[in-house]
């Protein structure tokens, strides 16, 4: 990360917020209340007795907890938080994504406190180079009190910046073809999912092999799946990206009609409304001059 000073008029007029209310006098949606202690300390595994029985104390580090707007927002908020973004939104630091806290305790919360809180505008940094973009961080200071009293003070930070544009994505890795699959890529090719069966037993299999894994005969034959499945097991890739591939997206353990698996791709719907049982059809994605593959389209009903 570096900082350039040199030209940065945005910085400059940036820099005149500092200072500026962001909120007067707002008020926590909700008292301290033991609910949100037990949720919080579930959710974290917290098992510190101190956060439990009649003298509870609230865990310090939820101190945002009781001041945080929701959705709807709060009411005190000022036009100058907003200026402030919108700035830097008209000058394509269109991104955020929050830094750091710092926290300062003077007394600790409990159930039944009303917070009251004043949020200022404390710093804007000049122009940064991050890995993520080029931006300004802006560091609100919010100082928390219950019955006038100060209790804390919640410095927090965020880079609002211009996304480094994405590189074009790669050519996806190609299959391994070889003698025992190469009937099956053929097939794909033609717009076919071809499945085999041993002509002894009967049974399919997938991925293709040389002889049987129920009667271990080596002779087979081909039969054309239907298209029709089920999403049997599923997973979600986030991390670590792949060349090719953008995260993040769902690759199914796909169960066929004719009573074998394959592994592929969900499509047509979002990757976190994949669920087991969804069912799914199959079409084919080509992804370049060169290359097509299976994959499976949730059927919506």
């Amino acid at each position: 990360m570096r900082e350039e000073q040199v030209g940065d008029e945005l910085g400059a007029r940036l820099k005149e917020y500092e200072g500026c209310p962001a909120a007067v006098a707002g008020t926590g949606k909700d008292p301290v209340n033991a609910p949100m202690i037990r949720h919080w300390c579930e959710a974290l595994g917290d098992t510190n007795p101190a956060y439990t029985g009649p003298d509870a104390i609230a865990p310090p580090t939820m101190l945002q907890t009781w001041t945080m707007g929701g959705l709807s927002g709060h009411r005190g908020r000022t036009g100058a938080y907003q200026e402030l973004l919108g700035l830097l939104d008209a000058a394509g630091c269109t991104a955020v994504v929050a830094t750091d806290c710092e926290q300062e305790y003077l007394r600790p919360l409990r159930p039944g406190d009303e917070v009251t809180f004043d949020t200022v505008i404390e710093e804007v940094s000049g122009r940064r180079t991050t890995r993520l973009g080029t931006g300004y961080f802006v560091t609100t200071r919010t100082d928390v009190r219950v019955a006038g009293e100060p209790v804390a003070t919640h410095r927090f930070r965020i880079l609002k910046y211009a996304p480094v544009p994405r590189a074009p994505l790669p050519r996806r890795p190609r299959p391994v073809v070889n003698r025992d699959n190469a009937g099956f890529w053929r097939g794909v090719a033609e717009h076919r999912l071809l499945i085999q069966r041993c002509t002894a037993c009967g049974t399919p299999r997938h991925p293709w092999l040389p002889g049987c894994n129920a009667c271990g005969s080596p002779d087979w034959d081909t039969v054309e799946a239907s298209g029709e499945g089920t999403v049997h097991s599923y997973v979600v890739l986030h991390h670590p990206p792949f060349p090719a591939f953008d995260p993040p997206y769902a690759v199914g353990l796909i169960e066929l009609a004719e009573g074998v698996r394959m592994v592929s791709n969900v499509v047509g719907v979002p990757y976190d409304e994949v669920r087991i049982g969804l069912p799914v059809r199959l079409e084919f994605q080509r992804c370049d001059e060169e290359l097509t593959v299976p994959v499976f389209r949730a059927v919506r009903r």
